[in-house]
């Protein structure tokens, strides 16, 4: 793909085009649901440069390695996204895998094995590290969301849903892990004897 110009005009109207040039309003649930994918994937090179530039990045390299493959897999997500409908799909496109999921829910073991088991829920806080995490988890949770009120609409493939569920999973997991890391308490959610004014 070349881009040889950005600004096109043809979206002044309220439309855009999926990617074999069909035009659709801006709001349509298939543009509703790669848009907060872009969105997400956004956050997550936020993350993923804050890791690489704390102090303490050596111990990160292996995460921020992790959300390069995750942006990588947003981007295929996205283009598969904004094609009409599976089988539309270039034949060289890359696509959202079972094995890609497996992978996130390996990841996701390896870190659980090192964290003490949860009683509560967690606020998100106690470092910009965790506060971003969720910020990724809770746009991943809309991005899914969004693919989920298409599907009712079009055709989704079913690893798209399933890979963003765990996903999601994975950046809790991850902020439950950099707590640990940084040596963070977590923010237990106190529905008795929380804080007052």
């Amino acid at each position: 793909m070349r881009l040889t110009k950005i600004y096109t005009k043809k979206g002044d109207t309220g439309t855009t085009q999926l990617a074999h040039g069909e035009p659709v309003p801006k709001n349509a649930p298939r543009i509703e649901a790669y848009g907060t994918i872009d969105e997400l994937n956004s956050f997550i090179g936020l993350l993923r440069d804050r890791l690489q530039g704390h102090e303490d990045n050596k111990l990160f390299g292996d995460f921020a390695h992790s959300l390069l493959m995750i942006q990588h897999e947003m981007h295929d997500l996205g283009g598969e996204l904004a094609t009409q409908a599976p089988k539309q799909m270039h034949p060289k496109q890359s696509k959202i895998s079972q094995e890609d999921i497996l992978r996130l829910e390996n990841q996701i073991d390896l870190m659980n094995e090192t964290l003490k088991p949860l009683s509560n829920f967690v606020l998100p806080g106690g470092h910009e590290l965790n506060s971003l995490t969720h910020i990724c988890r809770t746009i991943c949770r809309r991005a899914e969301r969004r693919v989920l009120t298409l599907a009712l609409e079009e055709e989704v493939r079913p690893e798209v849903i399933s890979y963003l569920n765990r996903l999601s999973d994975w950046f809790f997991v991850l902020g439950r892990t950099l707590s640990q890391i940084l040596n963070i308490g977590e923010i237990l959610w106190n529905q008795v004897n929380r804080p007052r004014n």
